[in-house]
């Protein structure tokens, strides 16, 4: 293979040429990509009740967040390439089953063990059927079509991890009965029957024409990689920060070294590693991966914080503390719409443009916290959390694009993965950064002055990503 590739696609097709991803296609896979980012962010207004009724401790329930994001960021690199390998849509299909099977588990768990158990699972079959979703869409695409479904794409990812928050907290209210915290789980099970039969139907088959085999020695060092700087980062405050964390997160360089050192040599032999070092080469991937950090970090922190703060510091029930960022996710939704003509008109600089409207809305956030506490709800956020949604429709679906733009089709699944990982674990490292952050500054200087400490912590990160936006490339490919 060269070091781009070449892409033989195998589907149910039709004589005149490759397969061709419709609108029910591109609905069901959609579908598939919301399911694991809503499950994210689904549990953080759940925590309190399922801690009450599985008689968890704040360790335990830190693992129910940690062991779903850990799973799902170690393994997504993984299923991009086994997709790349043995077939697209086979691995969508199985990983949405196996997603199904486990939400079943986590809504049954009769022990706060078995939960964690169960959510690490879900992340595992998260990682095999999310990295098909882009992969099948720059597969089975092309043109105003490819750049249609990534805005789409964009948008529902987005869309995802704020409704994500808002379901959870309707669901937790209703009691459906009487499964309480569980709802949140149980509901998956008949989006997935649904997602299986309308898959089966309308999404193509993909996959590139010269199977390589697995690289082991790339993925055991991802895997060791990205755990030793998880696993401590999202579990040590609250396990009081002993010696293992400190060690894991030793290791963490030296396990990092390791895995771009042999993935290189792999590279330099014509091999295909796990991650391809030849792919950092796209300045538009290189770049926007940068950028997707600092805003992922940010965007999951502010959620599972704002979560916290409304229910624990505001006294807000499960239902107005989600229902307090619905302004955030409606705004997300309309302006994430506009993208694909904002882009053509201006370019990539409609990114930094949202950066600069972010970081209002989330001044604005900071201040209603400073001026109106205890007495935060949805009307006290609504100005900063509609400004904000919109300065985030604005970056995450034109940076999904940018990153994705100039990647072979024969590395869909690798590229897809690789960005998708980076993102996932950008948001795990968002709640343990500013979640520990948020947490440990809440015994000394109150709930207030902690909420609104990591606001303005929040907004540093902001900055950073407009400045970023400034080297992106002005036009996409």
């Amino acid at each position: 293979m060269t070091e781009t590739g070449t892409l033989t696609t195998t589907s149910v097709r039709s004589p005149a040429g490759p397969p061709v991803l419709g609108g029910l296609g591109l609905f069901t896979v959609l579908l598939g990509a919301a399911l694991p980012l809503i499950d994210f962010f689904i549990v953080n207004v759940a925590l309190p009740t399922m801690g009450r009724d599985l008689h968890a401790s704040e360790a335990v329930l830190e693992l129910v967040v940690a062991g779903y994001g850990v799973a799902y960021a170690v393994l997504l690199v993984l299923g991009g390439r086994l997709g790349d390998l043995f077939g697209r849509r086979q691995f969508f299909l199985g990983g949405m089953a196996a997603f199904g099977l486990t939400s079943l588990a986590c809504g049954l768990a009769p022990t706060a063990w078995t939960l964690v158990a169960a959510r690490v699972a879900q992340g595992a079959a998260s990682a095999a059927m999310l990295p098909q979703v882009l992969a099948t869409i720059q597969s089975a695409t092309a043109g105003p079509r490819r750049a249609k479904a990534m805005g789409l794409y964009g948008a529902t990812a987005g869309l995802s991890m704020v409704a994500g928050q808002i379901l959870g907290g309707i669901l937790v209210a209703a009691d459906i009965a009487g499964t309480g915290w569980r709802a949140v789980f149980l509901v998956n099970v008949p989006v997935v029957i649904l997602g299986l039969i309308l898959a089966a139907r309308a999404v193509p088959e993909t996959r590139s024409q010269h199977p390589e085999p697995i690289d082991a020695p790339g993925t055991v060092l991802l895997g060791i990689s990205l755990l030793a700087l998880l696993a401590p980062l999202t579990e040590g405050r609250a396990a009081g920060w002993p010696l293992w964390t400190w060690l894991s997160l030793a290791l963490f360089p030296l396990a990092a070294a390791a895995f771009y050192f042999v993935e290189r040599r792999e590279d330099r032999r014509g091999r295909t590693p796990l991650v391809p070092p030849s792919l950092f080469a796209l300045t538009s991937l290189r770049r926007g991966l940068v950028m997707i950090v600092p805003f992922s970090i940010g965007f999951s922190g502010f959620m599972f914080v704002i979560a916290v703060a409304l229910q624990q510091g505001a006294g807000l029930g499960p239902v107005p503390a989600g229902l307090a960022l619905a302004p955030m996710a409606a705004v997300f939704l309309v302006v994430s719409l506009c993208g694909p003509r904002l882009i053509a008109r201006y370019g990539t600089r409609i990114v930094t443009a949202g950066g600069l409207i972010q970081g209002v809305g989330v001044a604005l956030i900071a201040l209603a916290a400073w001026r109106s506490w205890p007495n935060l709800g949805v009307w006290e956020l609504l100005p900063g959390a509609a400004v904000a949604g919109a300065g985030q429709a604005l970056q995450l679906p034109v940076i999904f694009r940018i990153i994705l733009s100039e990647v072979p089709a024969a590395r869909a699944g690798v590229g897809s993965g690789v960005m998708i990982t980076t993102q996932q674990s950008a948001l795990a490292l968002g709640v343990a950064s500013l979640g520990t952050l948020f947490l440990s500054l809440v015994p000394t200087h109150g709930m207030r002055d902690a909420l609104v400490t990591t606001l303005l912590v929040q907004l540093a990160g902001v900055v950073l990503t407009t400045a970023l936006s400034l080297r992106l490339p002005r036009t996409i490919s």
